[in-house]
């Protein structure tokens, strides 16, 4: 592929709060690029962007979905994702390999928590950003709220491009600032065609205003556009376009247009900014690479003559085989081509390449830099994993993984499926870093552990539908964290009688609680003969493992330096595995004479309800140790943000609708883990 045609590749992504119009986006895209030739809709379950059956049946997204379309001179590589916070791993994942994105806020709700969060991912990997302000046609719908709610939550800068025709359901189209034209989408062939014309008398001045406040943000970026302005000058379009493209792509300027996407308004202007103002791959920032044989860092170059280097970032479980997504950042990749996971440091061979359209696959031959596809024949690659050409081997930065925080127990009703729930298990953790599977030690029960129960609850469905599994769940529980209250200084000795000899190894390890949300840190001493560099790892791994494990109650410790000060060699040089042994002995009973306690996760929580149900909704809030954080005034709605235990959380939305017959509304974010009561200490034998 030509320069020319790296320059003209998107990959971008669309995020949002749930039920901002992601998907409803998302559809009308792919109709009006010629993708699809009928509109699918989310509310009757016929988007094509939501394709599995859970998704259909409760209008929301779950996974991420990737297609790909045309517009114009631009290929468009489009990944869908998901707005619920159960399904966070699906927006962190996309963020990490895509160019820019688009982000969707309800006119009517505003900045809202995951809309907070998603943003947030997308500052973490320094992702461009356009915006679209949905549902324009709402009653109590208010852009302006919109944009100031980006500036004070976000801490944003929006750049407003349009301006809208009418107000709520008199919304008929947008004043496009930067050509000085009305555009009109035509209902009778759902807004297939755009009928450009003047603007209407009444709002030539407003017009002017915001003009004038675009060529502003559009001045801090072109020297020559700040000249015009202070001299009271007008600039012309193209000349503002390119000003504030370079304020996008350095993740400052965040253009802003409107539109009703389940009113067919809007979105072409959309499409049109998606090529002008987010990056190709040859635009995007570079990305560093780590070479595990030197030592020494590249940067990598979008160039697919150059050797090859891709980024697994999703993988799906098909009949036991795995279909793995995949960013290519340099080089070409063919069909047959024998590569190298170097992040396990195992050999992998693509047997067939597509090209995803949601759930449809188009097959291809080769793939090349900047390109979005799917591969199967990985069989041990997993998400984060790099892929390599064996004689060049590098190693590309994963993604941050959150921790899940309730599980709970599963077991197969039939006897002839209890051999192949462990193995469907394996397959459904392939794809959801999220979700994790173990065994309690204590009762033997087969523990799942994931972000919330609607992730649980899909988890539980896909089993009986797609697996043809029946299993008896337990009640969902809360995933603690254990940590300590004081420093503890330990000396550990092992033995064991070995073939010839007796096998002696030792340890002095010093454990130190750190302030909350700074997790584990395990501190090794410089290697030093004859104490070798890999002999050290080995006993950092083991007390890594044994901080997953916990000391008293089984949940992973956290908030914890753990340093080995020393290995002493009295008798001779220990071997590998009685180190192992003593580290992973020294650290469990040194963490148990640190005063153990229990940490419980807090959640952010945001309700919507009636004004007049706002004092009945408070007391039920307050019996469940939530402490509330601010109020705020939407329409006839009160919005009240608050952070409450999950323990007490279960089930509530049952509670929030009977409290508020049924027009309450709730979203929850993890936030922190804070000590638990002195009741939930004693339950598990801490006080």
């Amino acid at each position: 592929m030509t320069q020319h045609g790296l320059g003209t590749i998107r990959n971008i992504g669309i995020i949002s709060h749930i039920d901002a119009g992601k998907t409803t986006v998302s559809e009308r895209i792919l109709y009006y690029s010629g993708e699809t030739h009928k509109v699918g809709e989310v509310h009757n379950g016929q988007a094509v962007m939501d394709w599995m059956p859970q998704e259909q049946e409760r209008g929301i997204t779950i996974t991420a979905t990737a297609t790909t379309c045309r517009w114009g001179e631009f290929r468009i590589n489009l990944i869908d994702t998901p707005g619920h916070i159960d399904f966070t791993i699906e927006v962190e994942r996309c963020m990490r390999v895509l160019d820019g994105a688009v982000a969707i806020f309800s006119a009517v709700e505003g900045v809202q928590p995951q809309s907070e969060s998603v943003w947030r991912q997308a500052d973490r990997y320094g992702v461009p950003r356009i915006c679209l302000i949905n549902k324009m046609d709402r009653t109590g719908a208010d852009y302006r709220q919109t944009l100031r709610q980006m500036e004070t939550r976000l801490k944003a800068r929006p750049v407003l491009l349009q301006l809208p025709i009418g107000e709520e359901g008199s919304f008929a189209g947008v004043i496009d600032l930067l050509g000085e034209e009305a555009l009109l989408f035509d209902s009778a062939d759902l807004g297939s065609t755009v009928r450009r014309g003047p603007v209407p008398p009444g709002a030539a001045r407003e017009m002017e205003e915001a003009r004038l406040r675009l060529t502003e943000a559009a001045a801090d970026f072109d020297d020559g556009v700040m000249a015009d302005f202070l001299n009271g000058k007008r600039v012309a379009a193209e000349r503002l376009r390119t000003a504030l493209r370079r304020g996008t792509l350095a993740g400052v300027l965040f253009p802003v247009l409107l539109g009703a996407a389940l009113r067919n308004k809007g979105i072409q202007p959309l499409l049109d900014a998606v090529g002008l103002y987010l990056p190709s791959p040859l635009e995007a920032a570079p990305l560093l690479g780590h070479n595990p044989d030197s030592g020494t860092e590249e940067r990598l170059a979008c160039d697919p003559a150059a050797p090859l280097r891709a980024l697994a970032f999703k993988v799906m479980a098909e009949e036991g085989r795995r279909l793995t997504y995949l960013r290519i950042y340099s080089g070409t990749l063919h069909t047959g081509t024998a590569l190298l996971n170097s992040s396990r440091r195992s050999p992998e061979r693509i047997r067939r390449l597509f090209r995803m359209h949601a759930h449809r696959r188009e097959e291809i031959g080769e793939a090349q830099a900047g390109d979005i596809v799917a591969a199967l024949g990985c069989q041990g690659t997993l998400t984060g994993d790099t892929l390599c050409e064996p004689a060049r081997p590098l190693l590309l930065a994963g993604l941050t993984i959150p921790e899940p925080v309730v599980s709970l127990a599963v077991e197969a009703k039939r006897a002839e499926d209890r051999e192949r729930l462990p193995l469907v298990l394996e397959q459904l953790g392939w794809e959801d870093p999220t979700f994790r599977v173990h065994e309690d030690e204590e009762t033997g029960q087969t523990i799942l552990t994931g972000m919330g129960e609607l992730h649980l609850e899909i988890v539980i469905d896909r089993l009986g539908r797609e697996y043809g599994l029946q299993v008896k769940t337990g009640r969902p529980r809360v995933v603690y964290r254990e940590t300590l209250r004081q420093n503890v200084l330990r000396r550990e000795k092992f033995q064991q009688q070995g073939e010839r000899r007796m096998e002696t190894a030792e340890v002095v390890l010093r454990l130190a609680p750190l302030p909350r949300g700074s997790g584990v840190r395990i501190v090794l001493p410089p290697a030093a003969p004859p104490l070798t560099p890999e002999l050290l790892a080995a006993v950092g791994e083991s007390l890594g493992q044994g901080c997953l494990s916990g000391c008293r109650t089984g949940y992973r410790l956290t908030d914890l330096e753990v340093e080995l000060l020393e290995i002493p060699l009295e008798a001779g040089l220990p071997g590998e595995q009685g180190l192992r042994a003593a580290a992973l002995r020294g650290l469990v009973l040194a963490a148990r004479e640190g005063r153990p306690l229990l940490l419980e996760p807090i959640m952010s929580l945001e309700l919507e309800m009636p004004t007049e149900n706002l004092g009945r909704v408070l007391g039920t809030l307050q019996q469940k140790r939530g402490q509330v954080e601010g109020m705020e005034q939407r329409g006839d709605s009160e919005v009240v943000r608050a952070t409450v235990p999950l323990a007490e959380m279960f089930g509530y939305m049952t509670e929030l609708r009977s409290a508020t017959r049924g027009r309450g509304s709730y979203t929850m974010e993890f936030l922190r883990f804070e000590e638990a009561p002195a009741a939930i200490q004693e339950q598990y034998g801490l006080v």
